[in-house]
């Protein structure tokens, strides 16, 4: 079955299940699901672990036979398959089918024990591989755990949960900081919640001159994240995540495609509503998905062709002056490209020549 991360605890708790697989690029989200899968099997006396990961020359017969074999130090095990790549071959299709097989076969039978529990886990799965007949088998046994980011709209209630399971106290004010500065990277934002819950004593309130002292910026942004907020017109939280990419020392060379792609779609989608084309229809076309139509409704909403037509050639000249040049920060540039979307009646007066105009 599938399940989602939030679910993981009651799930666990509820029945037995001998394979999990969780599978998706969010780090946070992907070591807290491991780390419980493990410690609660470790509770009901899975206590030895044994490791595999999988590359171009793994033999695949290993799980089968580990499966097989008599352990010498426990009588319950966990067999945890890390996935360095999903293509796995014909040999990988065929051996995990032929262990999810002898896995349902063992369920079956109510004499056969249960002292084996598979963990397979990896990148995020794209669609053909999560339509692989071995991954269906085993999906079938357990549970699929697909992991999606935590973009800005759901952060709030994920740092609500980890703020009430540590017994924390923040205030307003602190919690609105802590959002700002760690949007994008769950992991450092879970140990500075984990430094405070030692610091200050449980429902404690914790303010923010408390704890400003204590807290660092560490938010990790990237392109996509950049253009959700361009398409929503937040241009002051693009500036902030283009300053924060220039300080990891990110190259402003590989956003420009990013800005490139997105700003000559808004180009055709408005000339498209133009000559009378409807905004569903644009979204079939352009296969707009429906958790992202409400960022293109105010984008086209907010966003005029001459505008468009405008960032479009200032786009051209910041990619030539980036190329030829190193007397300008390109970093500056593409947070003018953002408000010439928005502002482009005002930029339009100003060269981006700026150091010589």
């Amino acid at each position: 079955m599938k399940i989602y991360h939030n679910q993981l605890p009651q799930t666990l708790t509820q029945s037995f299940h001998c394979v999990w697989l969780v599978f998706g690029d969010e780090p946070w989200q992907k070591n807290n699901a491991l780390t419980s899968i493990k410690s609660h099997a470790n509770q009901q006396g899975y206590s030895e672990l044994i490791r595999f990961s999988t590359d171009n020359h793994f033999n695949w017969q290993q799980l089968m036979d580990e499966y097989l074999s008599m352990s010498l130090f426990a009588s319950q095990r966990i067999i945890e398959v890390e996935f360095t790549t999903h293509k796995i071959g014909d040999a990988g299709n065929k051996a995990l089918l032929a262990l999810s097989e002898r896995l349902a076969q063992d369920a079956k039978d109510a004499q056969s024990p249960k002292d084996v529990i598979f963990i397979f886990h990896g990148e995020k799965l794209d669609g053909p591989s999560a339509n692989r007949k071995w991954f269906k088998a085993l999906t079938a046994l357990g549970c699929y755990l697909p992991l999606y980011d935590i973009d800005a709209k759901a952060l709030p209630r994920w740092l609500q949960t980890q703020v009430k399971n540590l017994q924390l106290n923040l205030a307003p004010e602190l919690t609105n900081l802590l959002l700002e500065l760690f949007e994008g990277n769950l992991p450092a934002l879970e140990q500075e919640l984990q430094k405070l819950s030692l610091l200050f004593k449980p429902q404690q309130l914790i303010t923010l001159a408390d704890a400003e002292n204590l807290v660092i910026n560490q938010a990790k942004f990237n392109p996509f994240q950049i253009i959700d907020a361009l398409l929503l017109g937040n241009c002051k939280k693009c500036i902030t995540m283009l300053d924060k990419m220039q300080q990891e020392g990110i190259a402003a060379s590989q956003l420009l495609w990013f800005f490139n792609k997105e700003i000559n779609q808004l180009y055709l989608m408005l000339t498209k509503l133009a000559q009378g084309q409807s905004l569903n229809d644009l979204y079939k076309e352009y296969r707009i998905w429906d958790k992202r139509k409400p960022l293109y409704q105010h984008a086209l909403t907010h966003i005029t062709l001459a505008n468009t037509k405008h960032a479009i050639a200032r786009l051209a000249d910041i990619d030539l002056i980036s190329k030829t040049s190193s007397e300008f920060n390109s970093f500056i540039l593409l947070a003018d490209l953002c408000l010439t979307l928005y502002q482009g009646e005002k930029t339009r007066q100003f060269s981006l020549n700026y150091e010589f105009s």
